[in-house]
């Protein structure tokens, strides 16, 4: 996450909004309150109805399905515009559980707030795509020790681990074939896995059942 963030409190104006927004090139500011309470969030998206109904006289289905664009659209304050309460996340979430938040809720911008809702940090869309640039190597080491070792231990068959573009290759034969699909699991959580391929088959004497690509 990025811990300098850029925030408005409640009272701050419309145009102090658009101006920050501008200046830090961000699409939405946190609201804060006391030491630094997270009390809402302010995006481009609330903002905009100011412009859409600028020159607008809404019809009537526009002013009993949209009630909260055009309060908006008269708002002169963060407190009057903000989003409330603000969609964020805690410290210890994982990139996963960032992402199915950012994607469910469709925003481009976390704020990171500990248990007193109290501002750390700021994760975006870029932050987490950043864990796609981890090396081939790192993630090969992490890979065989956080899965291959566990799941396959010595004195078994050697497992072979191979990683290209962050898509990652076990290849080998296994005593319990039905561990394959929990290495699948938990080779894609590793941080950085593009994608799993297996070339995986029992051990001989051992009947093959889950051999192949889970």
């Amino acid at each position: 996450m990025t811990h300098t963030v850029v925030s408005v409190g409640r009272n701050a104006t419309f145009k102090e909004i658009v101006q920050l927004m501008q200046d830090w090139k961000v699409s939405a500011l946190p609201v804060l309150e006391g030491e630094g309470r997270v009390v809402g969030v302010v995006s481009e998206a609330d903002l905009l109805p100011k412009e859409e109904f600028r020159d607008d006289d809404p019809d009537r289905h526009t002013q009993l399905h949209r009630l909260s664009d055009l309060a908006k659209a008269g708002a002169l304050t963060a407190q009057e515009l903000m989003t409330s309460p603000a969609l964020t996340t805690r410290p210890d979430a994982t990139l996963a559980q960032a992402a199915r938040t950012m994607a469910h809720a469709k925003v481009k911008r976390l704020p990171v707030v500990d248990e007193l809702d109290m501002l750390e940090g700021l994760v975006s869309r870029a932050d987490l795509l950043k864990v796609f640039l981890r090396g081939d190597d790192e993630i090969a080491v992490e890979v065989r020790r956080e899965v291959v070792a566990p799941l396959f231990p010595a004195p078994g068959p050697a497992i072979r681990v191979q990683v290209h573009d962050g898509v990652v290759k076990l290849a080998g034969r296994v005593r319990d074939t039905s561990l394959i699909p929990v290495a699948a699991r938990l080779v894609r959580a590793v941080e950085g896995v593009v994608d799993v391929d297996f070339e995986l088959e029992a051990h001989a004497g051992l009947a093959a059942d889950g051999a192949g690509r889970p």
